[in-house]
């Protein structure tokens, strides 16, 4: 259980508005007192913006020390221009702290193909002194969030050390590394290689599990930042805490995405490697019918089975041996009774939906998270500029 006081030692914050949003904090900082290793995965996308280029030749160092966040404004598609003010924010925020631009990750989210608006920024970012106050977690998740209703953020102990991470992101999120702009921070002692190497591993098994929309971010960025100020960590066990907060931080966001009423939760086993049961996994959880199918409650099974027969170059996948559940509520290849069909819009009514899927192939398994498809959904997008 997460506990609200846990904080890791060394870190300090600022989260401000600077004329991106109306009112709300629009801008946040997280950077170490100290130095400190790092690890970073970023969007594959082929229009990945100004702060996802400056922040992956950063990465390359891993000596990252924190972060830096603008949100409501992509600064995607901006030109020359976008690129030289993501530039100028990152570096001037790094003279006030006192360290080179290339020790902090900057990370921008919103609306595509906007300039920022320099000017209030500027005047914003004269008014920063350091050292910031100590991290407010809580508040710099609220800062990154655009279509957001909440701030995303978890604690964990490990050992001496508390690793906390935060997040955001509701929609177009289909990540392909880690997604949408997530950051982690410890002072737990890891080594730069290990760190990175345990990184990208939980990432692959969490924010590479999700899926809200199909729609892969031009923004994507994840990040951990260790300090090392409470010393050297068991590191399988600093491993299975980030895991564990990583996958708290995909959970709230699948249970938020735009429009969301339901969490779904694939669950496929039985697969011939890990590979396939995650193709598997994703192509249920984006198919718009099963997504509506469980908004509505509707115990259509069919849907999860015409989701799978989808990927016909998956030769080996035999209807015969498929298997296909709502919880525990087996509906393929049983032949449903009204009194199950009953049961299951029973078990469909609740916030969270698990659908199990075996293959009968062999022991490849994984399990991929998203939401229900809503008329909300289609609102938020529809007027998202507007």
């Amino acid at each position: 259980m997460q506990e609200e006081t846990l904080c890791p030692r060394g870190f300090r914050s600022v989260s401000t508005n600077m004329g991106l949003k109306d009112v709300e904090d629009d801008f946040v900082a997280v950077v170490s007192e100290v130095p400190a290793r790092s690890a970073a995965v970023f969007t594959q996308s082929r229009f990945a913006g100004p702060s996802v280029v400056l922040s992956r030749e950063a990465a390359t160092r891993q000596d990252s020390r924190g972060m830096v966040v603008l949100s409501r404004n992509a600064n995607v598609a901006t030109g020359r221009a976008g690129a030289e003010h993501a530039e100028e924010v990152r570096g001037r925020v790094a003279t006030i702290v006192g360290i080179p631009p290339e020790e902090l990750v900057i990370g921008s989210t919103g609306v595509i193909g906007r300039p920022y608006p320099m000017q209030s920024i500027r005047a914003g970012l004269d008014a920063l002194t350091w050292p910031f106050p100590e991290a407010d977690y809580a508040a710099a998740a609220g800062a990154m969030m655009t279509t957001d209703t909440r701030p995303k953020y978890f604690s964990v102990r490990c050992g001496d050390a508390v690793l906390t991470g935060i997040a955001k992101g509701v929609g177009m999120i289909e990540p392909n590394m880690a997604t949408l702009l997530t950051f982690f921070f410890t002072d737990a002692d890891v080594p730069a290689a290990e760190l990175d190497a345990l990184f990208r591993r939980v990432m692959d098994k969490t924010f590479n599990a999700l899926s809200i929309d199909t729609d892969t971010s031009t923004s994507d960025t994840a990040a951990v930042f260790a300090n090392g100020l409470a010393g050297p960590v068991d590191l399988a066990a600093f491993e299975q805490a980030l895991y564990e907060c990583a996958l708290h931080l995909v959970r709230d966001i699948a249970s938020d995405g735009e429009g969301a009423s339901k969490l779904i939760e694939v669950q496929v086993t039985g697969a011939r490697d890990d590979a396939q049961a995650k193709l598997v996994g994703k192509t249920v959880v984006n198919s718009p019918l099963v997504k509506a199918a469980v908004h509505g409650g509707d115990p259509n099974w069919g849907r999860v089975a015409m989701a799978i027969g989808k990927l016909h170059e998956e030769t080996d996948i035999e209807p015969a041996r498929v298997r296909i559940a709502f919880g525990d509520l087996v509906m393929h290849p049983e032949e449903p009774s009204d009194e199950l069909l009953g049961q299951a819009a029973a078990y469909l009514a609740g916030d969270e939906v698990v659908i199990r899927v075996a293959l009968g192939i062999a022991q490849g398994a994984f399990t991929v998270y998203g939401c229900d498809l809503t008329e909300g959904y289609v609102k938020i997008n529809a007027d998202y500029t507007t």
